[in-house]
């Protein structure tokens, strides 16, 4: 099979300006999925910077009902800009993903990575997101 349709690929916050606030993305509904990973890029490494895996069993709720995930917290220190967090199999229903900024730095995108679909395969469009697939394909104009 392939990764395509067998993965849910959603850009859950857009590009942040440069600032110190921490940037909390959309909730991932994980009914249907096993594990979630986080993929942010930040414009400045440093270790104060990082992001986070929360879970809540309201993706409207309020932000007190979000808790944090042991052990999800991964940090920019050492020049790296590019993190990763993934949760498999969550305890409640909806995850998001938390990015702190201690340190002044953009966000460029975050985007979540649903694996371990009950049902395949996954679809992968919306408004703002196009995916292609080829098979065997020949050489040629792409």
């Amino acid at each position: 099979m392939n990764i395509t349709s067998n993965l849910k690929i959603t850009k859950v916050e857009a590009t942040a300006g440069a600032a110190t606030s921490a940037v909390e993305t959309d909730a991932v509904d994980m009914a249907g999925f096993e594990a979630v990973a986080f993929l942010a890029s930040l414009g400045t490494a440093a270790a104060n910077n990082s992001v986070k895996a929360q879970q809540s069993n309201d993706a409207a709720g309020s932000p007190d009902d979000w808790s944090d995930l042991e052990g999800s917290a991964v940090d920019s220190a050492s020049g790296v800009t590019d993190l990763v967090t993934e949760v498999y199999r969550p305890t409640k229903r909806y995850v998001r993903a938390v990015v702190t900024r201690g340190t002044s730095s953009t966000v460029e995108a975050v985007w979540a990575i649903q694996s371990g679909a009950a049902v395949a395969p996954v679809t992968n469009t919306s408004a703002t997101q196009a995916v292609g697939l080829v098979a065997g394909p020949a050489e040629g104009t792409a």
